[in-house]
This record gives structure tokens, C-alpha cells and sequence, in this order.
């Protein structure tokens, strides 16, 4: 879960599309840290309803199941940006120019993924040398220069 903690890297709003017949833009309060962005509820901005009551959902975009940054536009005073996740849906975010959210979520979702890919091989080559150790009757460097 994003909420238990983590570097709070950018904060402040955001809109969203809803996902409704009307497809209005609702302010959200954004949360960008190094393992997602959580959208808190309207309500919440302004303290009227605590974090964690019943009605106050916080949405998790956690970087594992985003696939990419996409379709960035720039109309007016707001850029328009697509968050597409893993499973194909897609979410549809503005916000001022001058606020780049789009480059600091893309940026910081790249680092995520290259994290989880160096904590990956890291992973395997750890597995592989366990499995060289425990091989019987495999010599290893070690074992060669005591032999001597």
C-alpha cells in the first residue's frame, strides 16, 4: 500500500476525468511518492472528512501495474495526459503547464521500474550462485586453490 509511507516527492492538485456519462474534471489532491501516486478525495482537501473514514476512498496508482504516461497534449493553459495502467485502463489527468505532474510521474515510474529490475537480476544471480554452491562434486575457485 502507498499510503503507509514512502518520500513524498510532489504534492498538490490534479484533475481527473471521471469515468461517468458526463466526464467531468474533478480536482483531486495528488500525492507523488517513488512507489505511485494517491488521489485523495475532494472532501479530504479541505479536512471535512479524516483520511481512512468511510466515503473519504483514497485511490492507489501504484507504479507496478502502470504501463505508461501517454497522449500528452497542450491546450490552452492545461496539459492533458493519459495514465494507462497494466490492465488496460486508462485515466485521464490535466493540470497547469507550469506544474509538469506528467514528466514527474513518468520520471518517477521509469525509476521505479529500473529499481525492480536491478532488485530482479540481482535476485537470479543470487539464486544462481546458491544453486553452483550446492551442486555435488562442483568445483568451485574456492575449492580449487585450497586443493593446491
Amino acid at each position: 500500500m502507498l499510503e503507509s509511507g514512502g518520500k513524498v516527492l510532489k504534492e498538490g492538485l490534479l484533475e481527473k476525468r471521471s469515468d461517468g456519462l458526463l466526464q467531468l474534471w474533478k480536482k483531486k489532491h495528488c500525492v507523488l511518492t517513488e512507489e505511485g501516486l494517491l488521489l485523495h478525495p475532494p472532501k479530504q482537501l479541505d479536512n471535512q472528512q479524516p483520511t481512512g473514514e468511510p466515503g473519504g476512498k483514497i485511490k492507489e496508482l501504484h507504479f507496478s501495474s502502470m504501463k505508461t504516461v501517454d497522449c500528452v497534449e497542450r491546450k490552452g493553459k492545461y496539459v492533458y495526459f493519459t495514465v494507462v495502467m497494466s490492465e488496460g485502463k486508462e485515466i485521464d489527468f490535466r493540470c497547469p503547464q507550469d506544474e509538469v505532474w506528467n514528466a514527474e510521474i513518468t520520471l518517477q515510474m521509469v525509476q521505479y521500474k529500473n529499481r525492480q529490475a536491478i532488485l530482479a537480476v540481482k535476485s537470479t544471480r543470487q539464486k544462481q550462485q546458491l544453486l553452483v554452491v550446492q551442486l555435488p562434486g562442483h568445483k568451485t575457485a574456492r575449492n580449487s586453490q585450497n586443493a593446491a
